[in-house]
């Protein structure tokens, strides 16, 4: 059984820390913005086990000149919970949120190795690649909500 449905910021920190900061320390884990009260984040569970975490950061980038911008963060979803649909699922409950929320544009920094899924979704990249130190290789990736 799948449930989707808005969680805190401490409940995201394990699945982000398994997923996405291996072998760093947790406190890596922990976003700037990630208890303000226009942050949402939102938990997958599997049987009633927290299988894949997103938040949703109010929050514009320049590189767009659309007035009400939602950032993605933290997109994870457990190894073992993988290449299952639930990625897919928690991006599409996010959008339905950004949507009720009347977002122009959603946009993140998307690892390299992770393009072809957020591709796959009606994302597309804005720039060219950078590095975030200690993290790895990304991209800017978009999608208008219009």
């Amino acid at each position: 059984m799948i449930n989707i449905r808005k969680i805190t910021a401490l409940e995201v920190i394990p699945v982000r820390h398994l997923v996405l900061r291996i072998g760093k320390p947790i406190q890596t884990c922990t976003f700037d913005g990630d208890n303000l009260p226009t942050t949402v984040h939102i938990g997958l569970y599997k049987d009633e086990n927290l299988s894949g975490v997103v938040s949703l950061f109010k929050a514009n980038t320049e590189l767009f000149s659309l007035k009400n911008q939602f950032q993605i963060r933290g997109m994870a979803v457990l190894k073992e919970s993988q290449k299952k649909g639930f990625g897919d699922l928690l991006i599409q409950n996010a959008e339905e949120f950004c949507a009720e929320e009347k977002t122009d544009l959603i946009w993140f920094n998307a690892r390299q190795e992770a393009t072809g899924f957020y591709k796959k979704m009606g994302y597309k990249i804005k720039g060219e690649p950078f590095e975030i130190s200690g993290v790895g290789e990304h991209v800017v990736m978009y999608k208008e909500l219009k």
